[in-house]
């Protein structure tokens, strides 16, 4: 698999870099641009980040290992994630995080043998008005019950 942006990427990511005074400002849209096209952040995929960005390797694994919305290894096609945080906790998330674990059969930042599924169990993802919150890529899901977490990991084709 090529790892290397195409044309249109990279014009993209001169769009981007044009925003910022200073064009490493970037570098989070970038490695979210990246994740999105190669589904997760390889050693060789930040290896071309770094290479568009003109910043060292050191830098973007760096940024990339400091948050949790890159991920480093392969992940399921639908990725879940269930904040188990204070207020979510307090409305069922735990119980919400557990029941994903029983029925995927897998634990935090694993990913299922077919490649389906992921699942993280998050800090918060400010929602704590509407709490317990679930995600699946990225749509939002507040007031999450479990059975309509089943609901929605049955809709996952």
């Amino acid at each position: 698999m090529s790892t290397t942006f195409s044309a249109e990427d990279i014009s993209a990511i001169s769009a981007l870099k044009a925003k910022y005074p200073e064009p490493k400002a970037a570098i989070m849209p970038v490695l979210w641009m990246a994740q999105k096209r190669w589904g997760w952040l390889s050693e060789d995929v930040m290896k071309e980040v770094a290479r568009v960005m003109d910043l060292p390797y050191a830098h973007v694994l760096g940024v990339a290992s400091f948050y949790t919305m890159y991920f480093k290894k392969p992940m399921g096609r639908h990725h879940v994630q269930v904040c188990t945080n204070v207020s979510c906790m307090l409305r069922g998330g735990i119980d919400l995080y557990q029941h994903a674990k029983q029925r995927l059969g897998i634990s935090h930042n694993q990913a299922t043998t077919d490649g389906k599924f992921s699942l993280e169990e998050v800090e918060c993802m400010g929602a704590c008005g509407g709490a317990p919150m679930v995600a699946i890529n990225e749509t939002f899901h507040e007031n999450a019950s479990v059975q309509q977490l089943d609901t929605l990991l049955d809709a996952c084709h």
